[in-house]
């Protein structure tokens, strides 16, 4: 058991080594339960294991977790890289080289609504790039529903949004 295990581990470490951003769990879930390595409660099991060792760090934001691989996880695969076949390795480049935009696009646009004082919502929006956030902005709403509406909206429309805020204010 231990030697899959193991497998799993230097799989997560070397699909976060292939992008420049966090990754959530559903990303990585999606392509390693995809590819039928391992279980859903096994591969929950080794996100565990690489925490505890200082491997990766996880954050919460809007209800995801993301998962950034720290210099001891990058260390343990610069050693260890060779005990991942080639052939799973040629399928983690190719995915993440099909997928990096849309994969970067999910962590990077961002939304989220809570409820005020007042009992209006809050919806925050905003665009999370490295060190950066090109657009934050926070507005009010009176009902969940559009807080909703606004947070799905989002996802699609920020671009033609962050340019037509610049186009008027600049």
């Amino acid at each position: 058991m231990a030697e899959p295990v193991t497998l799993y581990k230097l799989i997560v470490l070397y699909m976060l080594s292939k992008a420049d951003f966090p990754l959530t769990d559903s990303q990585l879930s999606d392509f390693i339960l995809g590819q039928g390595y391992t279980d859903y409660i096994i591969l929950h099991q080794v996100f565990s294991d690489l925490e505890e060792s200082d491997m990766i760090r996880s954050e919460i934001i809007l209800n995801n977790r993301y998962y950034s691989m720290t210099d001891a996880g990058a260390e343990a695969l610069k050693f260890f890289h060779n005990r991942i076949s080639p052939a799973i390795r040629s399928d983690i480049d190719q995915y993440m080289v099909e997928n990096k935009m849309k994969l970067r696009d999910e962590v990077s646009v961002l939304a989220d609504y809570y409820k005020n004082t007042d009992g209006d919502y809050s919806v925050h929006c905003y665009v999370k790039e490295k060190l950066s956030r090109p657009i934050d902005m926070t507005f009010s709403v009176p009902y969940e529903e559009q807080a909703k509406k606004a947070c799905r909206n989002w996802q699609e429309h920020s671009q033609r949004i962050y340019e037509f805020i610049i186009k008027e204010l600049l």
